[in-house]
């Protein structure tokens, strides 16, 4: 027999979470009404007697939520049926307001990668943290991370992904892709370009350059000769960490000036932190870059309000 609700149970308080702190804390901080007429125009508009669509705000809400959580679109479904905290945030209730289905969820998705509306979102996060004067435009530190692919050819076309390759990582062989990024000196990203794990990371230094830097900084792998007298030619610091050969090992003074540069250099590593160990973007979700490359752009819109929430919260 089914347990009937008091009023205490409708009435329970219980303490926040964690989770919806930190949920209430990017409510607070994502400018929603530009991200959300940014996609008004490719979202379709009620029209008929008939079913109407999810809102555009709950679903870029839920969208988000797939992001922070790592979820699935059946993932994401189950979750706002299981988690209070991320229904609310949604702005939905369980068992009053219409859950959207695993479909529906895909199908938002796919229609934000068709726009290529990702890509559009990072930049106008990009924009809104810039006209705050939140980016430091004097400095860009480059880096790139590999993400994991399935290598097994155990699935339905028993192929790997093609637009996927391997690389060899000091003694490991890593196959997947390539996430390369341009942030500014306090680890704001502004800069993005994707490209399968085989891909040496100095080719796409140009592409990471907003060009008004007067500084790089990057680790052993962006060393070049030629870069660093342009840039000096230019009056501009090439800051990049020196590389030895077996003949021409780096010298202690040279060892020492690369220990001052990793200071500054190491704050690259703080959006992957976020994106990789706190968001669990370690692994391809899809087949292919493009759509791996969207999901990207929107993980790293969010980890650069992420990383300024404090200075973006009201009051």
């Amino acid at each position: 027999m089914a347990m009937q609700l008091t009023f205490a149970d409708l009435t329970l308080v219980t303490k926040p979470t964690r989770r919806a702190q930190f949920l209430a804390e990017m409510d607070q901080v994502i400018p929603w009404s530009t991200l959300v007429a940014l996609i008004a125009p490719h979202y379709p508009a009620p029209e008929g007697p008939g079913r109407r669509p999810i809102g555009l705000a709950t679903m870029l809400r839920i969208y988000f939520l797939q992001q922070w959580f790592n979820l699935s679109d059946p993932g994401a479904e189950e979750a706002l049926h299981d988690s209070r905290a991320m229904a609310h945030f949604a702005g939905l209730t369980p068992g009053v307001d219409t859950i959207p289905d695993e479909s529906t969820i895909l199908k938002f998705r796919h229609r934000l990668e068709a726009q290529d509306l990702p890509r559009q979102l990072f930049a106008a996060v990009h924009d809104l943290l810039q006209a705050r004067g939140l980016f430091v435009r004097s400095g860009t530190i480059v880096d790139a991370t590999i993400i994991e692919a399935p290598s097994s050819t155990k699935n339905a076309t028993r192929s790997r992904d093609p637009e996927m390759r391997q690389t060899k990582k000091g003694k490991t062989w890593h196959f997947g892709m390539k996430l390369h990024i341009g942030t500014d000196l306090q680890g704001l990203v502004h800069s993005i370009t994707v490209t399968d794990a085989a891909v040496a990371d100095i080719t796409q230094v140009h592409d990471l350059l907003h060009g008004e830097e007067t500084s790089l900084y990057g680790d052993r792998a962006y060393w070049k000769e030629e870069d660093r007298e342009a840039w000096e030619a230019c009056e501009g610091d090439y800051k990049v960490q020196r590389r030895g050969t077996a003949r021409h090992p780096v010298s202690f003074i040279g060892e020492l000036i690369n220990r001052g540069r990793s200071r500054v250099r190491a704050r690259v590593e703080h959006p992957f932190l976020v994106i990789k160990r706190w968001w669990g973007f370690t692994k391809v979700r899809y087949r292919g870059l493009a759509k791996n490359a969207h999901r990207a752009y929107t993980a790293f819109a969010l980890a650069n309000l992420y990383m300024v929430r404090r200075r973006l919260l009201p009051g």
